[in-house]
């Protein structure tokens, strides 16, 4: 038995290739999603089965005694169910060839005659995916739609980040008679409605050129807020050591300094920035929209309360607590028992009490003092001002 696996390509008869037409017309039986079979070319074969999951499609074709023809739209390399199905034939012995097709990227890229070499390429076809993290990318991103995340839910939720200013092309039916493109913003095309078989093309959304963490203080809007200053900043980043795809909160976020510096490092994830005092709030939106921290999320609202309904985070930065730290920490590690935990403290009264919320849940507090001093001009001479001695509490973290 000889098994195809087979692209359609668009869908049409000009998207499918002559070797994929050739070996389904060859092909004693067919299988794949019921409105690929009914799209085949003429001359194809009546004997075609319906199945959609890997697991299925092996059952079918066990069932054959003729060489299969599995059918899979747009190109079998791009986010295609031949993945799944490939290693279980090659544990059932079953000897199987890969035909290619025209996919929807290309479609695309040749109606608006640009490359696509360069694009982010996503799937958001039936499952989710980060929007903000792909146009972060510093590409533009291309997203193949489907269900929840159709072309008007993905330029909704850039519309929420900030983002409704980015230009947006929307292809609909691609390679079909009533083939669409439609062109706008993502603000714009937001409230419209869109075929079932759409793709998205957003621009690379403007982002903060990248650094080393512990941006100069002067970078941020401070107004007349506590923040936390840049060596602090830099050794708390440090302790914390985000991955790209962390979710990351800062409790008691002030000027959203570390917020800011916690969303560039992790990309792909999520940082939430948990403040009450209506003026530092103001300043996390403004410093969010100056860095380009389109993937922070300001949440208004007090510590613990504001925190209940997060999701688990896989580090947390605490710069306030308003006397709540232990209630904090516990809801911290309720949510996840290995997130990593900085705190930085002036009062003793406040490492104390960061120490025993954590060897309360049996980590090991390890403390770092960090003691920084600011040249500052007298006359001709420069002298050091000291600045407040500032104590790092951490858990879960390498000391």
């Amino acid at each position: 038995m000889q098994v195809t696996l087979a692209a359609l390509g668009g869908g049409t008869p000009e998207t499918m290739t002559a070797g994929c037409t050739a070996a389904l017309e060859q092909a004693g039986c067919v299988i794949g999603a019921k409105r690929l079979l009914e799209q085949l070319p003429r001359g194809c074969t009546e004997n075609r089965i319906a199945a959609i999951k890997p697991e299925a499609i092996l059952d079918e074709i066990l069932r054959q005694n003729t060489d299969c023809a599995v059918v899979y739209s747009g190109d079998t390399g791009f986010y295609s169910g031949a993945r799944g199905l490939l290693p279980l034939l090659e544990k059932a012995g079953i000897p199987a060839r890969v035909l290619p097709g025209v996919s929807s990227v290309q479609l695309l890229s040749a109606r608006l005659g640009q490359p696509w070499q360069d694009w982010n390429l996503v799937s958001a076809h039936g499952t989710e995916c980060s929007v903000l993290a792909a146009v972060s990318a510093g590409r533009p991103a291309f997203f193949l739609t489907g269900g929840v995340l159709g072309p008007a839910e993905i330029c909704r939720r850039l519309t929420e980040a900030g983002l409704g200013t980015l230009p947006v092309v929307i292809g609909e039916r691609l390679s079909y008679p009533d083939e669409a493109i439609t062109a706008g913003t993502a603000r714009e095309l937001a409230a419209g409605t869109y075929a079932p078989l759409s793709v998205l093309l957003a621009e690379a959304a403007p982002r903060e050129k990248r650094r080393c963490p512990g941006f100069p203080d002067n970078a941020f809007l401070r107004g007349d807020v506590p923040m936390t200053k840049q060596e602090v900043r830099a050794a708390a980043l440090a302790k914390l050591a985000a991955e790209p795809a962390d979710t990351l909160w800062d409790v008691g976020a002030g000027t959203g300094s570390v917020s800011v510096e916690l969303a560039l490092a992790a990309p792909e994830g999520q940082t939430f920035a948990v403040e009450c005092k209506p003026e530092a709030c103001g300043l996390i939106r403004a410093n969010r929209e100056k860095f380009s921290a389109w993937n922070l999320q300001l949440i208004v609202g007090r510590a613990p309360d504001a925190l209940r309904e997060l999701p688990p985070p896989d580090g947390v930065f605490i710069g306030g607590t308003q006397g709540g730290m232990a209630e904090i920490v516990d809801i911290i590690l309720q949510k996840n028992a290995n997130a990593r935990i900085c705190v930085t403290a002036i009062a003793l009264e406040t490492l104390s009490a960061a120490v025993a919320a954590l060897t309360e849940h049996g980590l090991s507090a390890h403390v770092t003092q960090i003691a920084v001093s600011r040249s500052k001009p007298a006359g001709k001479l420069h002298l050091l001002t000291a600045n407040n001695p500032i104590f790092l509490i951490t858990g879960n973290c390498d000391a």
